[in-house]
C-alpha cells in the first residue's frame, strides 16, 4: 500500500507492518512446543512451510511507520489455510482457534493464548488486501511441500461448477426483492412513494401459494405479471424522486433493477441473483442437477501423484477447450516449467495443442498406444480429487463475495487438499514405521517365547 496520496477516506484501510515480537521462552517451565506431540501433522506442516515468503511478499501492503499495527502475516496466513483444511466459516475459524492449541502452534504462537486472535471481518480484508496474486501463492507453497510429487510435467485437466451462495433463480423471487429493496432505498433517503404495495403483495403471494390447485395456474400466472408491473413502477418511482447526488450513489444499483426487469428468456447474460450479478447459469448434463448457479472453475493434477498444480475460475460461459492457456500459465507460474503432456475429456474436443503442449482427447480409433490408453484411464483420477474439493474444501457453494472470491475460494480449497495430502502421507509413513517395528520385535523375540511356551494340544 502506498503512502502518498493519503486522505480520509483511505485512513481508516492503513495498517502497519506488524513489528517482530520476542519468541524467547514465556513460561518458566515449558513452550508450546514442549507441550505437543512432534509427530503430529499439524506440528510437522508448521515446520515444512517456508513462512518468510509470505512475510516479505505481503509486506508491501502494510506501511511501515503509520496506522494501526496489523496482525501478523503468519496468523492470517495460518488462518486462511486451516479454514480450508477443516471446512470452517471465518467466524468458526477464528473461536476454534483459541480453543485449539495445534491451531494456535501452526500460527506461530509460543504460549496459549485463551482469546481469540481477530475478528472474523479481518480475514476478509486481508484476501482483498492480498487478491488473487497472495493465494496463489499459498497455493505454490503447497505445491512445494508436496516435493518430487508436484514435479511430474504429465498432467490431467477438468472443469466443474463452483457454485455460489444464491436461492435457485426464478423471476418472481427477483421481482419481490427488487421491491424490498425499492422499500429499504425509499426509507433510506425519507422518500414518499405513490405507494408501498403491501398489501397487495401480501395478496398475490397467497394467490401464487395456491397455484396447484384446481384453477389456480392462470390467477397465479396474472399473479406474477402484477408483480413484475409492481416492481417497475417503483424503480421508476425511487429514479425520479432521488436528487442527482443521491442518484449517482444508487445509480449502479437501480441499473440491475432495471436489466432484471427487461430481461428475457432467451438472452444471454442474465442476472440471477441481485447480491451476486456475475452469477452464470452452467448445465453440465447432470440428472440429478440440471441446472448450477456459479462460475467454472478449472483444475490440473498431476497423473501419478494427485498433486494439485493449477486451479483457475473462470465468470463466464466458455468451452472447456477455451480454458486450457490460462491454466498453463498459471501452471508455469507456480511450478516455473512447461508441461509436457495434459490429458481430457470428450469436453475438451478440437484442441490438440495449446501453447506448445499437447493435449489428449479420447478418441474411438485403435490406433492409439499402451501407455496413452493407460493414461487416458488415469485421467479419470480427477473426478475423486473435484468431489473431495467441493465436500471437504469448501468448493460445493462458494461464500465470498464477488468474481474475486471465486478465484480465492478455489485456490485456497486446492492448497489446502495439497496440504492435506502431505499430512495423510505423513500418518502413513508413522503407521509404516510402528509396523516394522513391531514386526522386528516378533521375529527377534517370537521363536524365544514359543520354545519356552510350547503348547501340549
Amino acid at each position: 500500500m502506498q503512502e502518498k496520496g493519503l486522505t480520509f477516506k483511505n485512513l481508516a484501510n492503513f495498517y502497519m507492518l506488524h513489528k517482530p515480537k520476542h519468541t524467547g521462552q514465556s513460561s518458566l517451565f515449558s513452550t508450546l512446543e514442549d507441550q505437543l506431540d512432534s509427530n503430529h501433522p499439524l506440528y510437522l506442516l508448521a515446520h515444512e512451510i517456508d513462512w518468510l515468503v509470505f512475510e516479505k511478499a505481503f509486506a508491501h501492503h502494510y506501511s511501515s511507520n503509520m496506522g494501526k499495527p496489523a496482525k501478523p502475516i503468519r496468523l492470517m496466513v495460518s488462518l486462511l489455510i486451516l479454514k480450508q483444511l477443516r471446512n470452517l466459516s471465518d467466524e468458526n475459524i477464528v473461536v476454534t482457534w483459541s480453543e485449539n492449541l495445534y491451531f494456535q502452534y501452526f500460527s506461530g504462537e509460543q504460549c496459549f493464548v485463551p482469546k481469540v486472535p481477530c475478528s472474523a471481518t479481518e480475514l476478509v480484508e486481508f484476501r482483498k488486501r492480498i487478491g488473487t496474486a497472495g493465494v496463489e501463492l499459498i497455493l505454490k507453497e503447497s505445491i512445494r511441500v508436496n516435493g518430487k510429487d508436484g514435479d511430474e510435467d504429465t498432467l490431467s485437466a477438468d472443469t466443474t461448477v463452483q457454485e455460489k451462495n444464491i436461492t435457485y433463480p426464478t423471476d418472481t423471487k427477483l421481482h419481490k426483492k427488487i421491491i424490498a429493496k425499492c422499500i429499504g432505498i425509499a426509507r433510506t433517503e425519507d422518500i414518499e412513494l405513490r405507494q408501498s404495495y403491501k398489501f397487495t403483495i401480501k395478496k398475490l403471494q397467497i394467490l401464487l401459494r395456491f397455484q396447484h390447485r384446481k384453477n389456480g395456474s392462470s390467477a397465479a400466472r396474472k399473479a406474477r405479471k402484477k408483480i413484475k408491473t409492481i416492481a417497475g413502477r417503483l424503480v421508476r418511482d425511487v429514479s425520479r424522486k432521488l436528487s442527482a447526488e443521491r442518484f449517482s450513489i444508487h445509480r449502479q444499483q437501480l441499473a440491475v433493477y432495471e436489466k432484471v426487469l427487461s430481461q428475457k428468456r432467451s438472452d444471454s447474460n442474465k442476472i440471477y441473483s441481485l447480491h451476486e450479478p456475475g452469477v452464470k447459469c452452467y448445465t453440465k448434463g447432470k440428472e440429478h442437477k440440471k441446472f448450477e448457479f456459479g462460475s467454472k472453475a478449472s483444475v490440473l493434477v498431476t497423473q501419478k501423484t494427485g498433486v494439485i498444480v493449477g486451479a483457475i475460475s473462470f465468470n463466464d460461459t466458455m468451452h472447456d477447450s477455451k480454458t486450457l492457456p490460462d491454466v498453463i500459465d498459471q501452471y508455469e507460474r507456480l511450478t516455473d516449467k512447461k508441461p509436457k503432456e495434459i490429458f481430457v475429456d470428450r469436453g475438451y474436443r478440437g484442441s490438440q495443442q495449446v501453447k506448445d503442449v499437447n493435449i489428449y482427447v479420447p478418441q474411438t480409433k485403435k490406433a492409439i498406444t499402451k501407455a496413452q490408453r493407460k493414461k487416458h484411464c488415469r485421467r479419470a483420477a480427477i473426478e475423486p480429487v473435484i468431489g473431495h474439493l467441493k465436500q471437504d474444501y469448501r468448493l460445493s457453494r462458494n461464500f465470498l463475495k464477488g468474481n474475486l472470491g471465486d478465484a480465492i475460494n478455489l485456490m485456497l480449497s486446492a492448497a489446502a487438499m495439497n496440504f492435506k495430502r502431505v499430512m495423510n502421507l505423513w500418518l502413513t509413513e508413522a503407521t509404516l514405521c510402528w509396523k516394522l517395528i513391531l514386526e522386528l520385535l516378533f521375529h527377534i523375540y517370537g521363536d524365544f517365547y514359543t520354545s519356552k511356551f510350547k503348547t501340549t494340544f
